[in-house]
This record gives C-alpha cells, structure tokens and sequence, in this order.
C-alpha cells in the first residue's frame, strides 16, 4: 500500500482527488494539507511515499515545499499538480528535482498512473508540457538581469532597482538596455511583456 500526502489549497479539489484516489485498492492518503507551510510538517508526522503538492499553495509554494521534503524526508518521493502549461513552470520544477510533474486536466487515472511510477523511482513528466519546453528557446537573460526585470515588473524604477541590489543606478540602465536589446523590445515595459510570456521572469 503506498501512502499519499495530498496537499491542495482547494477544498473541494482536494475532497476530489481523496475520492478518487480512494477508489484505488494500493494507494491511500494518509495525511492531507491546505497550505505549503502545513506540507513538511505532515510529511515529518505521517511518513508519506508520495506528496502530492499542488503548485500554488497558499504560504510557500509547492515547489518551494517539494524541495524542503527532499531535504528533510529524502524517502518520499514528489509529484506537482499544476494548471500552469507553461514552460518555465516545469523548468522550475525541474531545477527543484521533483519526481514528477502533471497537469491537472490530465485524465483521472493518469494521476493513479504517475503516483506509481514515481514511487518506483521514476521521473514522470506531462509529455504535452515536455514537448512544449523542449521547443521553447533558451532564456537569453543573466541571471542579474531577471532579477533586474523581475523588479521593474514589480514598479521599482532604476534608482530603487540599484538600491535594492547595491548596483549603480548607471549599472541599472545598462542592464536595462542590454535587456531590451535582447528581447528585441520596444522598452522596459515591453520587455517584462516578452520575458514574462515566455516565462523567463
């Protein structure tokens, strides 16, 4: 019998997915969480096989609590549920070394399907999702300049984005032109336009 963490913010998802994953005679949930705060906890407590972890969980992320399992209960393998087809969202997931990775508009047993076979060590990927990642272009930003971006996404013009990371407000600007230079961008806003499209930032 394998036993399941399911962690999902939405009740009524998550009574789903306990009713269907119920109905398989080798698998039972055993502890469940709303948030990601509540996921490493009930994994350190009820000594799960496979978490299931919702991407947007309230608190950390699902990622971010897929990742503290590895650390803390390396024994119990993980799988994301998301309804994110986007690229970067596996990239993500990938970079995290999560065990699996689904879309929550898969078929119903494809679920039952993917806790198995990540139990028994594999590494289970949405193959929509992996084709689409696969042809996706390789991000062409540094690392410096998404956090740049990133933090003109969020409203912080140049001298706040230099204050932020201990950079000249000049060093800024030329991150800044060497990015939209790059996306073949109008401008800045332009740019977080292109990067946040392709999931880059």
């Amino acid at each position: 019998m394998l036993r399941i963490l399911l962690a999902e913010d939405m009740h009524m998802v998550r009574g789903a997915l306990v009713a269907l994953l119920a109905d398989e005679p080798d698998l039972a949930v055993v502890a469940e969480a709303a948030t990601g705060d509540a996921v490493l906890p009930a994994a350190l407590e009820h000594r799960p096989d496979v978490a299931v972890v919702d991407y947007d969980l309230p608190g950390c992320d699902g990622l971010a609590a897929a990742t503290a399992i590895r650390q803390r209960l390396p024994s119990c393998r993980t799988l994301i549920l998301t309804g994110h087809s986007r690229p970067g969202v596996l990239r993500r997931a990938i970079a995290a070394e999560v065990d699996g990775f689904l879309l929550k508009d898969a078929p119903p047993e494809r679920l039952a399907e993917a806790i198995r076979r990540v139990a028994a060590g594999e590494r289970v990927i949405d193959p929509k999702l992996a084709a689409a990642t696969l042809n996706l272009p390789p991000c062409p930003l540094t690392v410096r300049e998404g956090e740049v971006l990133r933090l003109v996404e969020d409203g912080a013009g140049p001298k706040d984005v230099a204050a932020r990371l201990h950079l000249s407000t000049g060093t800024v600007r030329n991150y800044l032109t060497s990015i939209v230079l790059k996306l073949d961008a109008r401008n800045t806003t332009d740019a977080v336009r292109i990067a946040r499209a392709a999931d880059w930032i």
